[in-house]
């Protein structure tokens, strides 16, 4: 397991690397950027993005959602994954938030984990990036990254692994950190092919040294 010096180590080489890491979802408000994270689950970001380009055009409002029959909303969001459940979630959030929130997306972890659709990981990033929150929301990549640098152990679940980053790094850094790994795990140390051979990391990573001794990178 990595110490914290050496997660610190890291997390510079990141800084250094991805100095502008940010949320790539586009979205100009807190409700905005709840849909879209709840629709980029097993998803990617860039599809997201295509949909909402029109989608927050025809919808602004939690009651622009529920004016439609939801047939018609799920073929507004029609060429995402899950499209079927994430149109119902999305009507049913929209209820609740106009029921007891007055509409607005709360700025608190344990209402939106209330909102159906919305788990965890989309409340970390809601509080994180739209509230300025620090969380730490833990997607395929941070999963990945943190796993395979030997800051976290294989087995450990999604929780765990959220807890142990924020123990290691300090409070200040969690929302610069959460995006700075997610795109070093999806520009770099992807899920096929990792950029092992060019990465400074090397040298101090688990999964690295494996692929180096299986002659899989060049020392």
């Amino acid at each position: 397991m990595l110490t914290k010096k050496q997660w610190k180590h890291f997390l510079d080489e990141m800084d250094r690397m991805f100095p502008e890491a940010h949320c790539e979802l586009v979205h100009d408000n807190p409700f905005e950027l709840t849909i879209a994270t709840l629709l980029s689950a097993q998803c990617t970001d860039v599809l997201v993005n295509k949909v909402t380009k029109t989608l927050f055009q025809k919808y602004k409002t939690p009651h622009d959602y529920l004016a439609v029959p939801l047939e018609e909303l799920q073929q507004d969001i029609r060429s995402i994954g899950l499209y079927r459940n994430k149109a119902k979630n999305i009507q049913l959030l929209c209820m609740k938030l106009l029921t007891e929130f007055q509409g607005e997306i709360p700025a608190n972890r344990e209402a939106l984990v209330s909102l159906p659709g919305v788990g965890r990981k989309t409340a970390n990033v809601v509080l994180s990036v739209a509230f300025d929150i620090p969380a730490m929301a833990v997607d395929t990549h941070v999963e990945r990254v943190s796993k395979r640098l030997g800051l976290c152990r294989w087995k450990d679940s999604v929780l765990e692994v959220e807890e142990t980053i924020m123990k290691k790094t300090p409070i200040e850094k969690w929302s610069k950190a959460h995006h700075q790994i997610i795109f070093f795990g999806r520009y770099h140390c992807k899920a096929q092919n990792p950029g092992c051979g060019e990465c400074p990391l090397l040298s101090d990573c688990r999964e690295g040294q494996k692929r180096l001794k299986k002659g899989l990178v060049k020392a």
